[in-house]
């Protein structure tokens, strides 16, 4: 009876590694949710960066825009970046989310890569990351003129996701 209880452990552990092998590794790792494609974009209230007064990701102008949540502490956002400001140069309207970062970061962040923004919204605590259904960051989202998420793209922008977007949004 002792020996048994001396490979009780072991054997819970097997057992639950089985659990784990069969059910953990069957999902696609390359999976991305992409729920809120084809919904409206979440009425979400942020402060912005430039003054801290509240606003929302709505169209700046009414027509189709994209938005970006990046953070300072994203490498693949800095790699990104020289992308957003080639696409603000096109007309393109971008708004960015600062995810879970401090605004002196992001700002710093800014003047470092250059700033592709119309503006900057705040998300200390990932309310809007909730919202948008953020997996990780970069994520890009487009928006089309009546206001619905039309893609997402959850990696930083490629110059062949950036030429895709630019079509989109001349359309």
């Amino acid at each position: 009876m002792k020996r048994f209880l001396a490979f009780a452990p072991v054997a819970i552990l097997v057992a639950l590694g089985l659990l784990f092998a069969l059910f953990g590794l069957r999902d696609d790792p390359r999976f991305l949710p992409r729920a809120l494609v084809g919904k409206p974009v979440p009425e979400v209230t942020l402060p912005t960066l430039s003054d801290g007064l509240p606003d929302t990701l709505a169209a700046p102008g009414g027509g189709p825009y994209l938005i970006n949540v990046f953070a300072s502490w994203c490498a693949p956002c800095e790699l990104e970046a020289p992308i957003l400001v080639a696409m603000k140069a096109q007309g393109i309207p971008i708004i960015g989310v600062a995810y879970k970062d401090d605004p002196a970061k992001t700002q710093a962040f800014l003047d470092r890569t250059g700033d592709p923004y119309v503006r900057v919204l705040v998300d200390r605590e990932g309310r809007a990351g909730v919202e948008l259904g953020v997996s990780g960051v970069p994520e890009t989202y487009l928006v089309d003129s009546s206001g619905r998420i039309a893609d997402k793209i959850s990696a930083p922008l490629s110059e062949e996701d950036a030429r895709r977007l630019a079509a989109s949004l001349r359309r």
